[in-house]
C-alpha cells in the first residue's frame, strides 16, 4: 500500500488530476466529482468520521442524508456515481485495500421523468428573439441550434464557426469526455444562423474569436449568461414550465421520439455514451401516449 495522502484535500487533488489527465473527462464533470467528493469530506468531519476508515455503512449514511436533503433521484445517483469512482480510484491507487462503496447502488433514476415543452411551446418561445435587432438575430440563432440539435448549454456556447457546416446541414459537437459527433440541423436553424453569420456576428466582435456565438462585449458566452437569455425569452413567452437549457434539449429528444425516431438515432445525437440514457425518454413518451388517449378514446 502506497504511503496515503495527508489531507482528504490531497487525496481529492490526486484523483481529480486522473478524472482529467488519465479519463479525459470534461472540465464541468471533474467539478461535478468534486462538489460530491467534498460534500462527502464535509459529512465525515461533522460526524468525526477519519476519512481512510469510513465503512459501507458510513457511506450509506451520507447518501441518507442527502436525500434527506432534498436530492432528486437524478442528482443522488450522480452523487453515489461519485462515491463509486473515487473508491475505485484510491483501491486501483493502493491507497485502500478494500472498497467500501462497491456494493452501492443507485436509484432508479427514470422515475423522475425530465421536464420538456410541446412543440406549441417551443413554437412560442423561438417566436421571441427580436431579428430587427442585433442581438435578437443572435439570440434567434441560439436558440434555434439549441433545439434543433439538442446540445447542452456548455457544448452550444463552445461551438467554434469551423464547427457549422450550413451547406450539408451539419455541426460538429465537442460532448463530454471530448468525446466528438456529428449532428444533423434543419432549415430552420441553417437560416438562423446564416442571418447572425452575415453581418451580425461581425458587428459584436471585438477582437478575433474563433467561437461561434458572442455577447455584445465581444467575449464568448458563459453558461450562467446563455441561461439568463433564455430565462428572459421564456418569461415573454409566458411559459410556466421551469425552463433551463437541458428543458430543450429534453424537448427535442421527446419530440424526434414522438414522431418515430429510433433510439439508437436519437442515442447518437445525443451524445449518451449508453442506450440506457436514452431509454428515460421512451418513459415520456409513453406517458404522453397514455395522456393522449385517455382524453380522446372513447373508452378510455
Amino acid at each position: 500500500m502506497k504511503n496515503p495522502p495527508q489531507t482528504p484535500e490531497a487525496a481529492l487533488k490526486v484523483f481529480l488530476d486522473f478524472l482529467a489527465v488519465e479519463k479525459g473527462l470534461s472540465p464541468n464533470t471533474v467539478l461535478s466529482y468534486s462538489r460530491d467528493v467534498q460534500k462527502l469530506f464535509l459529512f465525515f468531519q461533522k460526524e468525526k468520521m477519519p476519512w481512510l476508515k469510513a465503512g459501507e455503512e458510513n457511506l450509506v449514511r451520507f447518501i441518507h442524508h442527502q436525500s434527506r436533503a432534498g436530492l432528486s433521484p437524478r442528482s443522488m445517483a450522480r452523487v453515489i456515481s461519485s462515491l463509486k469512482s473515487f473508491y475505485r480510484f484510491l483501491v486501483l491507487d493502493g491507497i485502500l485495500k478494500k472498497n467500501p462503496a462497491v456494493n452501492l447502488s443507485s436509484p432508479k433514476t427514470w422515475l423522475a421523468l425530465p421536464k420538456f415543452l410541446t412543440v406549441k411551446e417551443v413554437e412560442s418561445l423561438l417566436r421571441q428573439p427580436d431579428t430587427e435587432e442585433i442581438r435578437g438575430i443572435r439570440d434567434k440563432a441560439m436558440l434555434e441550434i439549441l433545439y434543433a440539435s439538442g446540445l447542452r448549454a456548455s457544448e452550444l456556447i463552445s461551438l467554434r464557426t469551423k464547427d457549422v457546416n450550413l451547406g450539408d446541414g451539419f455541426l460538429l459537437c465537442l460532448g463530454k469526455g471530448g468525446k466528438e459527433r456529428l449532428v444533423p440541423i434543419g432549415e430552420s436553424a441553417e437560416t438562423a444562423v446564416r442571418a447572425y453569420l452575415e453581418g451580425t456576428r461581425t458587428e459584436l466582435l471585438k477582437q478575433p474569436s474563433e467561437f461561434l456565438f458572442i455577447t455584445q462585449r465581444g467575449k464568448p458566452f458563459t453558461r450562467q449568461g446563455f441561461w439568463k437569455l433564455l430565462k428572459g425569452y421564456a418569461r415573454k413567452a409566458g411559459l410556466d414550465t421551469k425552463i433551463s437549457p437541458h428543458v430543450l434539449r429534453h424537448s427535442f429528444a421527446t419530440h424526434l421520439l414522438e414522431r418515430g425516431a429510433d433510439l439508437r438515432s436519437v442515442q447518437l445525437m445525443l451524445g449518451h455514451s449508453q442506450i440506457t440514457t436514452t431509454q428515460i425518454y421512451t418513459h415520456v413518451s409513453r406517458k404522453r401516449l397514455r395522456q393522449v388517449y385517455d382524453k380522446f378514446h372513447p373508452r378510455a
